[in-house]
């Protein structure tokens, strides 16, 4: 126990080595999210904002994993680590030196628990994600062979016409994608307004929008009750839609658009599928409504700064040395 805190010969110091990276995740995890949450921003630039959310979500992974390298270690094999990892990137690998000069059997039980449980927070995602991406697959199969039965192909719409009264149109994302239309949209919406769902659905499958939801699913699945979990779920959804709204509209007109999903807002959709109207409509039609000012370089380069250096922290607490705290 005093090796993992620290003896320096007087008092007993904390793990300093574990202090930094656990701020970044309480930063990442759980500061950072509801200001981004209430950001006024985020809606003009959904793109930008989702960028935000993913790293984010990366900088919570990468230092939940590091704070897990350094618990096991001893102080001595904590400064160790840093430092060999820190001379390995500045001499861009030129002084690596073997990672295991002695072999494994070299290698300090403790040394391995440590390694062991860093790979273990970014291998717990991975399989979550998998996961996530593998049962909407599932479900977007057996829907797939459900309108194969009753849906017919429309080559002139590249879309699958559904019957059904109600306007409906969505799309089932992923390898096999397809836009699926009811007949019921069809009837209520002009060409226009049909070509601008269309495209707001094609937005979807051109930015592969199904990743980033298999990834906040993973997320709330892992990290259940961190407001970046609970708060992603919403927020990156909702961007999604907003971000294929700013796609189609360069095709279309804000009138065709906005009167397009009020008319399809009521539609029902899969659960693994994108629709194009839904309970955001409303949110939705009135920000393309309404005109958005012009988003100044100078907040975008801040924005673009504290990405960058979100990303870049915990590099630099793993690789740096954060020297020992001695009190005599």
């Amino acid at each position: 126990m005093t090796e993992l805190l620290g003896y320096s010969g007087g008092l007993l110091v904390p793990g300093h080595h574990v202090l930094p990276p656990l701020t970044v995740a309480l930063v990442a995890g759980v500061l950072l999210p509801r200001a981004l949450a209430r950001s006024h921003w985020a809606h003009r630039t959904p793109r930008l904002a989702l960028t935000v959310w993913t790293v984010l979500g990366l900088s919570l992974i990468t230092s939940v994993s590091l704070a897990a390298l350094q618990v096991p270690l001893p102080t001595a094999s904590s400064h160790h680590l840093s430092r060999f990892t820190e001379a390995c990137i500045v001499s861009g690998g030129a002084d690596c030196g073997p990672l295991l000069p002695n072999g494994p059997a070299g290698v300090d039980t403790r040394v391995w628990a440590a390694l062991v449980a860093a790979a273990a927070v970014p291998a717990v995602f991975a399989v979550a994600f998998a996961r996530e991406l593998l049962s909407a697959r599932r479900l977007r199969l057996r829907h797939a062979e459900l309108l194969r039965l009753v849906g017919s192909r429309r080559p002139e719409l590249r879309a699958t016409v559904l019957e059904h009264d109600t306007p409906a149109v969505y799309c089932l994302p992923g390898r096999a994608s397809q836009v699926v239309v009811s007949s019921g949209a069809l009837e209520v919406l002009t060409g226009q307004q049909v070509t601008a769902v269309l495209e707001h659905e094609r937005a979807h499958i051109a930015g592969r929008h199904h990743l980033l939801v298999a990834a906040t699913g993973a997320f709330g699945v892992i990290f259940r009750g961190l407001p970046l979990a609970r708060l992603a779920h919403t927020e990156v959804a909702l961007l999604l839609e907003m971000a294929a709204d700013d796609r189609a509209l360069r095709r279309c007109s804000r009138d065709a658009l906005a009167t397009a999903l009020y008319a399809v807002a009521s539609g029902q959709a899969p659960h693994m599928a994108f629709a194009a109207g839904g309970p955001s409509a409303v949110l939705r039609m009135r920000r393309i409504l309404t005109p958005q000012d012009t988003y100044s370089p100078t907040p975008r380069t801040v924005l673009v700064a504290l990405r960058a250096a979100a990303a870049l922290t915990p590099l630099v607490l793993a690789c740096c040395s954060v020297p020992g705290i001695t009190i005599n």
